[in-house]
């Protein structure tokens, strides 16, 4: 019998070792998706929307950061970042150098529990696990003062819980923004009521899909929701998709472009577009992507109609 179990323990083995290398690899694979959104009044020009998230970056992360920094060669006329910047407290200057001319275009942000709080080491299959409500927010705490002063400083606006407005070619945009829901930091009180209908596009913007922020902006005639934070599962199974999102949105919308609420189509009173990052990074402990290469979003704009 010990010589039948060997083979099969060894194969066991390579094989396990195999899929970590791969996981491993992955993590490396930047993307760009893109897309394309009917959001525009009619006769407006196209934009391009680049949509950051989910970075977690560290200062000797050089690949992702020279990855990041050619993304400005794609001339975004908007730029929204939903979160989750950074995971280690040196980590702004890298931050700011990566994004480079993007910092100069038009944009918006949020921060996720990873903008505030140092990454801690934990059992990843936690996360296939019912949500018990803990957070870790007893970790040391990142340098979120310093940048949020560096990105706003940069011209971009900050949406943690508040409202802002912008012009971007010919199209105003009137955006509304949550602080992180997977923390509860989220004061939809404070952003709650109709979106203006004197701009040409309503734009909401959190770091966390929770159904309670998609269904309040989805009520208040918001035209789309940017978020971040599922990582696209993470680890996704072909023909079954993700496997987690981390919050109650479910995983058949972990990631990319869809409707909220999810059996509405354009043009329902009471619905939008809905656009979930995959995001750029992983935990610095949990260093694995399965089937769900880490990305950036150019969501080109057009007319609706």
């Amino acid at each position: 019998m010990p010589s039948v179990l060997a083979p099969l323990l060894l194969s066991a083995v390579a094989s396990g070792a195999a899929v970590t290398g791969y996981a491993v690899a992955e993590t490396r694979w930047f993307t760009l998706r893109e897309v394309t959104v009917p959001l525009l009044p009619p006769g407006h020009r196209p934009l391009r929307v680049l949509h950051l998230s989910d970075l977690h970056l560290t200062p000797r992360q050089r690949r992702k950061q020279e990855w990041l920094t050619g993304l400005a060669d794609l001339e975004p006329d908007l730029v929204v970042d939903t979160g989750d910047n950074i995971a280690h407290p040196e980590a702004v200057p890298a931050l700011l150098d990566a994004l480079g001319p993007l910092v100069e275009v038009p944009g918006v942000f949020v921060f996720g529990s990873n903008d505030y709080f140092s990454p801690t080491l934990r059992n990843p299959v936690r996360y296939l696990l019912p949500d018990d409500g803990e957070r870790h927010t007893d970790s040391a705490p990142l340098p979120y003062d310093e940048l949020r002063a560096a990105l706003s400083g940069s011209g971009w606006l900050d949406l943690t819980n508040r409202h802002g407005r912008l012009t971007v070619g010919d199209t105003s945009f009137a955006f509304a923004g949550v602080d992180d829901p997977h923390l509860d930091y989220d004061r939809l009180d404070e952003v709650a009521g109709p979106a203006p209908d004197d701009a040409d596009v309503r734009v909401a913007v959190a770091h966390a899909p929770y159904l309670r922020v998609l269904d309040q902006f989805a009520r208040d005639g918001y035209d789309a929701v940017f978020a971040g934070h599922t990582h696209g599962g993470q680890v996704r199974v072909p023909g079954v998709g993700a496997l987690t999102t981390n919050c109650d949105l479910e995983p058949a919308r972990a990631r990319g472009l869809s409707r909220h609420p999810a059996d509405s189509v354009d043009g329902d009173p009471g619905s939008l577009w809905l656009h979930v990052s995959a995001g750029l990074g992983t935990s610095p402990y949990a260093q694995i992507r399965v089937a769900c290469r880490p990305e950036a979003t150019l969501l080109t704009l057009t007319p609706r109609g």
